[in-house]
């Protein structure tokens, strides 16, 4: 039994499906099919039910691979912490942030941190809440940035800034005489939302509940859904609706004066608290701490809406 083969079944466990498995794992689909049988026949069971269109994990499987999970976690901690003489900014960071976060962010994020910690890239990924949780457990982020609420065992959370929501609204819309605007303004108007799975579009439905019994009404015809904040802001200039967004991702500066115009909500603003998570066992808690300064001092450089 090899660490290896462990991260093999985990990785197949995963991805219900041996071509994306050898993928994820940079193996050849045969040679990761061999590994995994060959584990079976050490163990004496087997860990998956093989079909020619899934892959299902046996009940036993089921326990087998959530203990390799633990396994592959504290292998990855004992090469952190062999590593943790070294100097702890001497190596690359992996850190992820969500959607709605990481687009906004790193440009600012990375040029501050090549200034304060030089030999420190950073290995920058994107992605849901979800997959970063279960990235920073296994081990290949090293540390994510979320919007809270963040819990999870084991893991240190902190908070950076709270960023306020504002409405962003074609120029020429009626609303742009306005000082404010009313959150259950926004279900008098088309309302452009990103689709599900995406957290920031539960802060918005939380903020005003009555969105979410229109987006169930089956005559619903005032939401729509966008694949990405970017698209979104698109679709407003094009003058498809109307969205809320966080105020780093507003860019007003991006189109031609004229098109687009924000405006903030009425006090008490809806509004999320970005946060840093990283593992507790993570052994280079002076790169978490450069990585923490070098965000709250560019946070003030994140773009102002116009």
């Amino acid at each position: 039994m090899t660490l290896t083969e462990l991260r093999y079944i985990v990785t197949l466990a995963q991805e219900r499906h041996f071509g994306r498995a050898a993928e994820r794992c940079f193996v050849s689909q045969p040679t990761l099919s061999v590994a995994v049988k060959k584990l079976e026949e050490e163990l004496g069971v087997a860990l998956f039910e093989r079909s020619k269109s899934t892959v299902q994990v046996t009940p036993l499987g089921e326990k087998i691979v959530e203990q390799a999970q633990r396994v592959l976690e504290q292998s990855s901690v004992i090469k952190e912490l062999a590593n943790a003489g070294k100097d702890q900014l001497a190596s690359p960071l992996r850190i992820g942030a969500i959607y709605t976060i990481g687009p906004y962010l790193f440009p600012h994020l990375v040029p501050a941190l090549t200034r304060s910690a030089p030999q420190m890239p950073l290995y920058i990924e994107e992605g849901f809440t979800a997959n970063l949780r279960r990235k920073l457990r296994s081990g290949e982020l090293d540390a994510i940035l979320i919007a809270l609420p963040f819990t999870e065992t084991d893991v240190v959370t902190k908070p950076l800034y709270e960023e306020e929501f504002e409405v962003l609204i074609p120029a020429d819309h009626a609303w742009n005489q306005r000082e404010f605007i009313e959150k259950e303004d926004l279900l008098k108007e088309r309302l452009l939302l990103l689709g599900e799975g995406h957290c920031f579009r539960d802060q918005i439905l939380e903020a005003c509940p009555a969105i979410s019994h229109q987006l169930n009404s089956p005559s619903n015809t005032l939401t729509a859904e966008g694949g990405s904040l970017e698209t979104i802001r698109h679709m407003v200039a094009s003058k498809l609706g109307i969205t809320v967004l966080p105020r780093s991702a507003i860019g007003t500066v991006h189109y031609e004066s004229g098109l687009l115009t924000s405006l903030p909500f009425k006090s008490p603003a809806p509004s999320r608290t970005v946060a840093i998570a990283w593992r507790a066992s993570f052994p280079r808690p002076k790169a978490i701490d450069a990585v923490t300064e070098a965000i709250q001092q560019c946070h003030e450089a994140l773009p102002e809406p116009t």
